[in-house]
């Protein structure tokens, strides 16, 4: 895996081929979401994506993708065949633009925040590729149920 001269990966795995990005998101971060939907996106993280990106559902969380991973995902959601395409078109049709106001806050949906049991308190996350928006306490039984040992066999399997 190639780096730019700020440590970003050019080139990382995803499903079976790579996929060449000029961006690594990364990091956790704590907001709140006000009862309108609007939250603070963070700054890193915008500097990474863009003022306008698209959020759609995930694993019990939302998942938020750059314009050009977006279209990176919906090629791979095009191969899906049988049963997961009725799954493919439900994570599109949940799928919403969002921008950037003059404070850096995104409106999230109110089907969206109930999908993801989104209160008062979230957690952002980078993920490689893409960001999650994570209701703080589902996120930390996320995090606590990853056992140190899943932890070090990963670590384990990359020589550096």
């Amino acid at each position: 895996m190639a780096a730019d001269r700020d440590g970003n990966a050019e080139k990382i795995l995803f499903g079976e081929g790579a996929v060449m990005l000029n961006m690594t998101l990364k990091g956790t971060y704590t907001h709140s979401i006000d009862a309108k939907g609007r939250m603070a996106f963070p700054q890193k993280l915008r500097d990474k994506l863009g003022s306008a990106f698209i959020v759609t559902i995930g694993k019990s969380c939302l998942n938020v993708y750059s314009p050009d991973e977006w279209d990176r995902y919906c090629d791979e959601l095009r191969t899906l065949s049988g049963g997961k395409t009725a799954a493919a078109k439900l994570i599109v049709n949940r799928a919403i633009d969002v921008e950037t106001d003059s404070q850096g806050r995104v409106l999230i949906t109110k089907e969206l925040r109930e999908y993801a049991g989104l209160s008062k308190d979230v957690t952002v996350v980078g993920v490689i590729n893409h960001a999650e928006i994570w209701d703080s306490s589902r996120y930390n039984e996320f995090a606590e149920s990853v056992s140190e040992t899943d932890l070090a066999d990963v670590l384990d399997s990359f020589a550096f």
